[in-house]
Formats: C-alpha cells, sequence, structure tokens
C-alpha cells in the first residue's frame, strides 16, 4: 500500500463518483479504478458498493476513509515540519553566551532578531563562561555560543568576530578615586582589590596581572574573589573594594558604582559567535548569517 492509494480512494470516497474523483486528481479514469481495485484486493475488503450512477462507500469503506483522512493529514504535516527545519525556519537551536555580554550591543539584538524571524524555532540559551562554552560546542551540547578571547586556530571550531569590549575599573561612588581626571595603573597600587577567580579565565587572569605589573601596580591587594561580574559589582558597591569589570557594566551597575577607564591600561577582550564546522543544521547557518547582517559593532566599548 502506498499513499498514492489512500490519496485515491479518499477522492473516491469523497466525490462517490469515479469521473468526478479523476479529474479532481488529474489521472485517467481507468487507471484511478484499477488503483481503488488494488487497494481493496490489498485489503481484502470492499470498500465501495457499485451503483447504476456513482458509488457508495460500505461500512468499513466509512471506517477506512477516517482513518485515510487522518493518515494523510498526518503526512503532510509531518513533510511541513520537516520542510521548516530543512529551511532553518524551525527546530531548536541552543547558543551560549556570557552574562556580561548580554545587557547591550550584538548578543542580545541576534537573539531579539531571532525571535522576530523564526516564530516557529525554539532557542534554547545557556549563560556560561567562555570556558564552559567551548566545552559544550565541541561535545554537540550547545550549537554556538559568544565567547571571550576564542583561540586563533581551533580545527574544530569557525567563528565570526563580533564586538570589542574592554577591561575598565569599577569603584563606589564617592571614592577618592573617582575624583581623579586620568586614571593610572599607579594610582591603584594602595587600593584593595575584588578580582575575579583565575580558574574563571586562566588567559585574561596573566594577561592582566601582566598589564598591571608593567604599568606600575606591581603587587594588587585581593581582599575577595567574586565569581562573576555581578558579584564583584555588589562587592564594591558595598566598599570592600575596586573591581575589573567590562565597559558594558555601565548598562547593569548599582546608581552607587561607577565605572571608570584606566588610560594606561589597553585590554580588549575579542567577543566571537563560535560553533562547529561540521554543524550542518540549517536554523545554525540562518543564526550566523543574521548575526553577520547585524549592524558592525565590532568597537563596542
Amino acid at each position: 500500500m502506498e499513499l498514492r492509494h489512500l490519496r485515491y480512494f479518499m477522492a473516491v470516497g469523497e466525490e462517490q463518483h469515479y469521473g468526478r474523483a479523476a479529474r479532481r486528481l488529474s489521472v485517467a479514469q481507468p487507471a484511478l479504478s484499477r488503483q481503488v481495485q488494488d487497494l481493496e484486493e490489498e485489503l481484502g475488503f470492499k470498500l465501495f458498493e457499485r451503483l447504476p450512477r456513482g458509488v457508495k462507500l460500505s461500512v468499513a469503506g466509512k471506517l477506512f476513509l477516517e482513518d485515510a483522512r487522518r493518515i494523510l493529514q498526518d503526512v503532510n504535516e509531518a513533510a511541513a515540519r520537516a520542510g521548516r527545519v530543512a529551511l532553518g525556519r524551525s527546530g531548536t537551536l541552543r547558543v551560549g553566551f556570557t552574562e556580561n555580554a548580554s545587557w547591550q550591543g550584538v548578543v542580545p539584538e541576534s537573539f531579539r532578531r531571532f525571535r522576530e524571524l523564526h516564530a516557529d524555532a525554539e532557542l534554547q540559551l545557556q549563560p556560561f563562561s567562555s570556558l564552559e562554552q567551548l566545552d559544550a560546542i565541541r561535545s554537540g551540547r550547545m550549537d554556538a555560543g559568544f565567547v571571550f578571547n576564542m583561540p586563533k586556530t581551533d580545527p574544530e571550531l569557525d567563528l565570526h568576530p563580533v564586538a570589542v569590549q574592554h577591561i575598565e575599573l569599577a569603584a563606589a561612588k564617592g571614592h577618592h578615586l573617582t575624583k581623579l581626571k586620568k586614571l593610572r595603573l599607579r594610582d591603584l597600587a594602595d587600593e584593595t582589590f575584588v578580582w575575579f577567580p583565575r580558574r574563571e579565565s586562566p588567559v585574561l587572569y596573566d594577561r592582566l596581572m601582566h598589564d598591571c605589573f608593567r604599568g606600575g601596580l606591581k603587587s594588587p591587594r585581593i581582599v575577595q574573589e567574586g565569581l562573576n561580574e555581578a558579584t564583584i559589582l555588589s562587592l564594591v558597591a558595598t566598599g570592600l573594594g575596586v573591581g575589573w569589570v567590562l565597559g558594558t557594566a555601565r548598562w547593569r551597575c548599582p546608581k552607587s558604582v561607577v565605572i571608570m577607564s584606566v588610560v594606561d591600561l589597553d585590554l580588549p577582550l575579542p567577543l566571537a559567535l563560535v560553533w562547529r564546522r561540521d554543524n550542518t543544521s540549517p536554523l545554525l547557518a540562518s543564526f550566523i548569517g543574521e548575526v553577520k547582517r547585524l549592524p558592525d559593532v565590532r568597537a563596542l566599548k
């Protein structure tokens, strides 16, 4: 039994006439009659009672017509769903991001645009560190992620640069450092710091320590570690110390915290959309294309 047998039978059953059903299907009436006869032989019972003019569904034929309609509807819906997935219009896309990159710029804009253009698709978002994202992308648990300091060469992964952010200093409002017109690293020598743990980003930690040493901040006095930027900001707000954050922290920092540039600290952090080279998801390809079409915000601070 093939799907065409069900379609032919349904047309005859609804029209109750071979001639009208043949015209509806744009097939020859003898061919239609043979297909229905073949279906009846395969089933082992009659679907129609022949009348002088037309046909009438048998009792079994009426029941079979209901099931045939449901089967054909399911097949059509399955084909439509698969077609949307193949065209990148449906399915599930799993994307990671660092929380401190999600407040302004390409990351929130890409999510907004995806929701707007792919109403039938599911977008699963995971706030992970850059290292956690890379592990998840490599293992296939995530399709893509917005990652800081992506290694320049990785045979498994591909990337698209989307922004460059910068490290700046957070201090409580009224702190004596906020009164300086030009803040330099050597001005921080006597300050207490809320610092992020090295395990969260070893490369960034080492680069920052190196730049601080070179600028005159040789031994930062770290009194507390903050696991993430939100924790650092909240601890800075209490007056526990100053802390390093991204410049985009201005978009969400407490009113009692000031974000300041340090003139001799030039530590750019490239942000890139990263994915596996062998990931052939049409939905992922569509998302990558949309990110590439976003306005150029790579100089974002």
